[in-house]
């Protein structure tokens, strides 16, 4: 897999962390030793990412100068909201720091392991081809750390359903495909669940169940976890 467009969603103010956060924002926090903001560059960087963009609000200097730091060579574009745009709005200004149609968005706050490669990559495969959004989903005995009693969603004929009891629960990994047109004729603040919620209703996002376990760094508890 090369050459796709990575935008890791890095503007929240990270509050579920508590005391950690007030001081350091969420991206920059560590887990098994390790920065999640840099567990997730040198995951997708070394699966063929070629163009990451980051947005950024609470703390957005500090970011800025791990960045500087860190990853001076790197194609990493930083933008910064000068007031929240939610996670929709986000995703809909990154298309106007990138030429292409079609991007990667996910969450800082997963925490990516080598067991995952192969499975990212067969869920990138192809990904020139979704046409409006995919999701990569968890089952709940796969899906680590901070969850939802409840699942966030279903699966029928690889189509995403919203949550129903009676069905197996998957949860929502923290990674997603989405193509630009989804965000037509959209304000410029909104959350990414008002745009699932439309999509659903259509079935038009696709959605794949990863085998590998994943990790969830949602909150305090979670950060402290083996």
């Amino acid at each position: 897999m090369k050459n796709f467009t990575l935008m890791i969603l890095c503007a929240g103010f990270g509050s579920r962390m508590l005391n950690l956060t007030r001081s350091t924002p969420k991206p920059l926090l560590k887990y098994k030793n390790k920065i999640l903001l840099k567990n997730t560059i040198d995951f997708f960087t070394n699966i063929g990412c070629d163009e990451i963009l980051i947005n950024t609000h609470y703390l957005h200097n500090k970011i800025k100068k791990y960045l500087d730091k860190n990853f001076k060579n790197y194609p990493i574009q930083m933008i910064y909201e000068k007031k929240l745009l939610g996670t929709g709005g986000g995703v809909k200004n990154i298309f106007n720091h990138t030429k292409r149609k079609k991007i990667c968005v996910v969450n800082s706050d997963i925490f990516w392991t080598k067991k995952n490669k192969l499975d990212i990559k067969y869920f990138l495969e192809n990904y020139q081809d979704v046409s409006h959004c995919k999701m990569l989903l968890s089952k709940d005995i796969n899906f680590l750390g901070l969850k939802k009693e409840k699942g966030d969603f279903n699966l029928k004929r690889n189509v995403v359903t919203n949550f129903n009891s009676k069905n197996e629960k998957l949860y929502y990994s923290g990674l997603q495909i989405v193509s630009k047109n989804i965000f037509n004729n959209r304000k410029n603040i909104f959350s990414m669940s008002e745009i699932w919620t439309k999509l659903i209703k259509k079935n038009q996002i696709k959605g794949y169940v990863i085998p590998s376990k994943i990790r969830h760094i949602g909150d305090k508890n979670s950060i402290s976890e083996n």
